[in-house]
């Protein structure tokens, strides 16, 4: 193997595992240090500057980043199944905790006006991210949304116990106080006018609006209580909605099934079951999302194929479902097949219908220049998000189809960055580059300037209000999030990935300290190989062939130095053993680049330096 060039921003990027996965590429460890230093203020504007709205997300994000957290994969005799760092609701206690008089005034300053004016069509994630990269380097941003209040689906379809709407008015608010233009009650009915109003950029942020109806037999005829669960869940948002039937089926396996369902508890469903056609693993629910249902006496019904909705006079009474299960064919492709079983009929008195949502355009005509795939999609560029049109971006849900708030705020961060290049005259494929560093953590011949002792404690539990109480009020929230005590010690489970070990083979004399002291086993010095060879005559061999191996130069005896990214502790034992100081500790930081990053002033930063 060649030698590895840690200069490549992308080498140690990717050793952080939870950074890397986050869309948003957040500093993980570096705001959960804070946190246990209790700088607050300073982790909540980490995070404000990556993902936009942390205590929104602290509550509701779909967490990518602590799947990959390292501490899943190597820990040993730590409970039934290791857990990751509660990265997520870290996250909140920065929000919770900050000072908001502080976080206002560390706000960026807008600049003086460019005279370039841009177009934001909806007021979701993607768009507020937009508006918050741009206003701050002169651009006039105007947000146009449908509804009295900005937010999107975040104020709209997430329930008010899990996210308070005092949460949203403050983080959007913060948004909207640099300057935005917000027009709101203010639906765009189409993209040919708007394009005649002289916008120099239009972004389409709004969301995949329609919920996925059953065409089934009985839908007509029952249309009374069969709900679209999106539609549904806006009505409950709105006060429209205050009372379900005592007996409901919500059918779909995704987390706004599950928002449906709990909903209901709280609306005077007594008996709500959640009735999925793939298997309980199969859901595309999240985890702790399915744990909450059942937790709140929901039983999660699989395997069962929706067939038709049973009434009587219009009054709907139940649906019939089929019984399947998951078969391989001989292609080895998964398919669902009947048991054989008579259909089941579950009584209910009203269903919620969430099984996928759709993006809908009839406002953006369709001889403007924009493409669209064949299943109703803009044709979008996956890295500048571009469309067909050269002045219209989009972003979100808009753009590829529904996912979660965070990957709307890297889509609107990357638009964002595309619409200031355009209007600069730069070519939009040209990505700006991340702001990378590394320094070395050495305070002493054995003391760092973090705490690099590994906690042995497993995963702190969030607390949650008491059950008899959440279940009587639709706005009462359930997770109370972690004190400061507890707080301290979840955060002391970070293994701080971004401190990195880094070798200097010159400085090295093979005394193979490093590999006695090692305690992952994650070290070796040996012959150099092809890597499929070497990962497997490593000490331990290095089975994970989506993190890399760290390999040097031939050092003095032909052999060189390997080790496994997988599984490094980084306690920094290496570098306390090493008796030449070939081993050192050395925080790597990353910031993605965002708009105005490729001058020396705006909105990147100035976010920087607010930091």
């Amino acid at each position: 193997m060649e030698p590895t060039d840690i200069r490549a921003p992308e080498y140690f990027h990717k050793v952080v595992d939870c950074q890397w996965a986050c869309p948003a590429h957040t500093p993980v460890p570096e705001y959960i240090r804070l946190i246990a230093a209790g700088r607050h203020d300073d982790a909540y504007m980490i995070n404000w500057t990556s993902n936009v709205f942390p205590g929104i997300l602290g509550r509701t994000c779909d967490r990518p980043c602590e799947p990959a957290c390292r501490r899943g994969r190597v820990e040993e005799n730590n409970g039934e199944k290791p857990e990751p760092v509660a990265i997520c609701r870290l996250k909140r206690v920065a929000a919770d905790n900050k000072d908001a008089a502080n976080i206002q005034a560390r706000l960026p300053t807008p600049a003086p006006g460019n005279g370039k004016r841009i177009a934001c069509i909806g007021a979701g994630p993607a768009s507020l991210t937009v508006a918050r990269d741009l206003a701050p380097l002169g651009y006039h941003v105007t947000v146009f949304e449908g509804e009295a209040k900005a937010g999107g689906f975040m104020r709209t379809q997430v329930p008010r116990f899990r996210l308070p709407e005092s949460v949203i008015d403050e983080e959007v608010g913060y948004i909207l106080g640099l300057g935005i233009e917000f027009r709101s009650n203010e639906r765009v009915d189409s993209l040919r006018d708007l394009l005649t109003q002289n916008y120099d950029a239009v972004f389409v942020g709004c969301g995949a609006p329609r919920g996925r109806d059953l065409d089934l037999p009985g839908r007509a005829e029952a249309a009374k209580n069969i709900h679209i669960g999106i539609d549904w869940l806006s009505s409950v948002s709105f006060g429209h909605i205050e009372k379900i039937g005592r007996r409901v089926i919500v059918l779909g396996g995704g987390n706004t099934a599950m928002d449906c369902c709990r909903s209901s508890r709280r609306l005077g469903g007594e008996e709500v079951k959640v009735i999925v056609r793939s298997g309980f693993d199969e859901m595309k629910a999240s985890p702790w999302e399915k744990e909450d249902a059942i937790h709140e006496g929901i039983p999660i019904l699989n395997f069962m194929v929706p067939k038709k909705f049973e009434h009587s006079d219009g009054k709907l009474s139940g649906m019939w479902f089929e019984r399947v299960h998951a078969q391989i064919d001989t292609k080895g492709q998964r398919k669902l097949v009947p048991t054989g079983e008579p259909d089941v009929l579950v009584e209910c008195d009203d269903v919620l219908i969430a099984v996928g949502q759709e993006n809908s355009y009839p406002w953006i005509e369709r001889d403007i220049g924009i493409e669209f795939d064949r299943w109703g999609l803009p044709v979008v560029d996956a890295v500048t998000y571009a469309s067909t049109l050269p002045q219209v971006f989009f972003g979100g849900d808009a753009a590829f189809g529904p996912k979660n708030i965070i990957w709307a705020v890297a889509h609107g961060h990357e638009a964002a960055v595309s619409i200031d290049l355009q209007l600069s005259g730069a070519d939009i494929h040209t990505r700006p580059s991340p702001l990378t560093n590394l320094m070395s953590q050495k305070m002493g011949i054995h003391e760092w300037s973090y705490d690099s002792a590994i906690s042995p404690d497993e995963r702190y539990k969030v607390p949650s209000a008491a059950l008899e109480k959440t279940l009587k009020s639709i706005k009462m929230e359930v997770e109370l999030g972690f004190d400061m005590a507890t707080a301290f010690k979840e955060a002391e489970r970070c293994l701080n990935c971004d401190v990195q070990t880094v070798f200097v083979k010159d400085a090295c004399i093979e005394c193979d300290a490093c590999v006695d002291i090692c305690p992952m086993d994650c070290i070796t010095f040996t012959g150099n190989d092809a890597e499929a060879e070497l990962r497997e005559h490593l000490t331990a061999p290095a089975l994970n062939l989506t993190q890399d191996l760290y390999v040097s130069a031939a050092l003095k005896t032909g052999r060189v130095m390997v080790k496994d990214e997988d599984v490094c502790l980084h306690c920094g034992l290496c570098a306390e053993r090493c008796p030449t100081g070939a081993w050192d500790m050395q925080k790597f930081l990353l910031e993605m680049a965002h708009a105005g990053s490729s001058t020396d002033t705006g909105c990147g930063k100035t976010q920087r330096s607010a930091v």
